[in-house]
């Protein structure tokens, strides 16, 4: 294979992991009766949920504006303060976030082409990292990444919820080409979203692959340098 690209980096939701279905209400439950078989007493539920969902939701649809990322932590810290919870010895922030994610990422699947592309794009020299915007705490990407058979294709992964800004803003693109010590045009960028991904990438000179599963119309303004329909397209790139 003729990669002619010394590096790629990877988007994860969507290009290279279906999230399947996110149910953060059962996962979000699970958090809860976690605190509870620890004697915590909480409210109902529902008033839990509904106080999470409006304080979470507002900071996600704020990040798509600001490019400021939100973070879920910070919600369930806010819960927990909100209710005079003081965990003290008896559990940790980190093991209430184990307990939502384990149950958010245990529905989650490979796209069944995923791992002989990057096999291959391995075989041939080509590093890897991945950019990633999400709410989730870095440690617990890592362990997703890991649970999901990815870790060992990957120099790093840089995730919004540990640098200032989400993907579009050029910075989080710029760190990731310091860390590879390469030029823009040396770097292939690999996304679903035509936003966050494919502009984000252009806008600091990085050549884009859309992967485009439903093949919906290429942009005409701005459009990807390559649209694909499955990840294994890019072995076909010359």
């Amino acid at each position: 294979m003729n990669f002619p690209y010394k590096a790629a980096l990877f988007d994860w939701a969507y290009t290279l992991v279906d999230l399947v279905e996110e149910d953060d209400r059962k996962a979000l439950k699970g958090v809860v009766e976690f605190l509870r078989s620890k004697g915590f007493e909480l409210s109902k539920f529902d008033e839990i949920y509904a106080d999470y969902r409006d304080l979470f939701y507002k900071m996600i649809a704020h990040s798509r504006e600001s490019d400021l990322e939100a973070h879920f932590e910070h919600v369930l810290n806010f819960i927990l303060i909100q209710r005079r919870i003081n965990l003290k010895d008896k559990t940790t922030v980190d093991e209430l976030l184990k307990v939502y994610y384990e149950e958010i990422y245990s529905h989650r699947k490979v796209y069944p082409e995923v791992v002989p592309t990057l096999i291959s794009l391995q075989s041939a020299g080509v590093r890897m990292g991945i950019i990633s915007n999400t709410t989730n705490p870095g440690f617990m990407k890592d362990y997703e990444r890991a649970v999901m058979g990815l870790d060992s294709y990957f120099e790093f992964s840089i995730y919004s919820s540990e640098v200032p800004f989400r993907k579009p803003h050029p910075s989080i693109f710029q760190l990731a080409l310091r860390r590879l010590q390469l030029q823009p045009e040396e770097v292939l960028f690999i996304g679903d979203n035509l936003n966050a991904d494919i502009a984000g990438a252009r806008g600091v000179g990085l050549p884009t692959a859309w992967i485009n599963r439903k093949m919906d119309p290429a942009p005409v303004k701005n459009p990807p340098d390559y649209n694909l329909h499955r990840l294994d397209e890019l072995l076909t790139i010359q």
